[in-house]
């Protein structure tokens, strides 16, 4: 599967903020989708996925939403209320494991990332 992340940008603190993936090559309503994002100086972490289950990190549940369009074949995460915390490249990434949220190492093809900055 080809990523393509788009929709990034500079907010300021209580903003928000909508990230896309458009996915392209094989049959994406059969992957999970993921995002991740990794701040400056910090390894890479997992905020959301969603396939045939849905999954968030404790640090975003009740601020991100995902989302996904099975006809655009494209994946969103809405963010809402940001905080400077949640500086960091955004990056989506697909799984063929679909039956639960899979681990970091089982997710296949990633795509481009793309910078949200949170700052006043």
């Amino acid at each position: 599967v080809q990523l393509q992340a788009s929709g990034g940008g500079l907010v300021r603190p209580g903003d928000s903020l909508r990230v896309s993936c458009a996915a392209s090559g094989r049959t994406f309503d059969a992957y999970t989708m993921g995002w991740f994002r990794q701040a400056p100086g910090k390894g890479r972490e997992f905020v959301a996925a969603k396939g045939k289950r849905t999954c968030y990190t404790e640090a975003v549940k009740g601020r991100f939403t995902i989302s996904r369009d099975i006809a655009k074949s494209t994946v969103y995460l809405q963010m809402n209320n940001l905080k400077p915390e949640d500086t960091a490249v955004y990056y989506c990434a697909a799984s063929p494991y679909y039956g639960y949220c899979p681990s970091d190492y089982q997710y296949d093809d990633w795509g481009q990332g793309t910078q949200v900055t949170v700052s006043s």
